[in-house]
């Protein structure tokens, strides 16, 4: 079995300081033995880190689209933000990833919220972020624990990390896998752990992003 933090940020995010040699110590001090790296609209982090890490390293991104963010797995090649959700669903799939909805009800956009989660979206979709660390309302991963029951979505775990501290908050132990239809039957199997985050983790996000702005980004340069 491994501890699989599926949804794991860099300082290759805009929003993250974090130095790629601090989350492999910190994953290897916590047992977190597989993470997927999830960067904003960008795999560079993760490409990176998946070279260096001693443990599996899941190329991911976290791509944002008008109507809210959709994550693909097992990527080869950026995609680029702002694309329709179907677009962008059909780049996923054309690199052989897998498409998985993060938080759906935790952040969701003021416009357009039910989007992402409708039957046409759905359809299309492999899995469902049931746990995040950082969604604020514990009724939220309640409801999306909920939505990936009644549409058969395998369902995932993900501390959302942009900060050291927060890895390994969210997790699901999980038979090994090698290839990704191996990794859904692997999810299929899993159990989940997980925990809230403080509320102090995003006002570390808005730092990352002021100190980013203001004085250029340090952490990447060590990275």
């Amino acid at each position: 079995m491994i501890k699989a933090d599926l949804h794991v940020h860099t300082c290759y995010s805009t929003d993250c300081l974090t130095p790629l040699e601090r989350i492999i110590e910190r994953c290897l001090e916590l047992g977190i033995n597989c993470i997927a790296v999830a960067d904003h609209n960008t795999i560079a982090g993760a490409l990176k880190l998946k070279e260096t890490a001693p443990f599996k390293v899941i190329v991911a991104e976290e791509i944002l689209t008008p109507a809210g963010e959709i994550m693909g797995l097992f990527l080869s090649e950026k995609i680029p933000r702002g694309l329709s959700p179907q677009e962008t669903i059909s780049r996923i799939r054309s690199q052989g990833g897998l498409v998985a909805i993060p938080h759906p009800f935790g952040r969701s956009l003021p416009w357009n919220t039910n989007t992402l989660t409708s039957t046409e979206v759905l359809s299309q979709v492999d899995i469902i972020e049931t746990f995040n660390s950082r969604t604020p309302f514990s009724s939220s991963n309640a409801r999306a624990g909920k939505l990936a029951q009644e549409q058969g979505k395998a369902a995932a775990a993900g501390s959302d990390a942009h900060t050291l501290s927060e890895i390994g908050r969210a997790y699901v132990e999980m038979p090994d896998f090698e290839r990704p239809d191996d990794f859904l039957n692997s999810l299929a199997q899993g159990k989940i752990f997980g925990q809230k985050s403080t509320y102090f983790a995003h006002f570390a996000s808005t730092w990352a992003k002021v100190r980013k702005h203001i004085f250029g980004d340090p952490s990447r340069s060590l990275s």
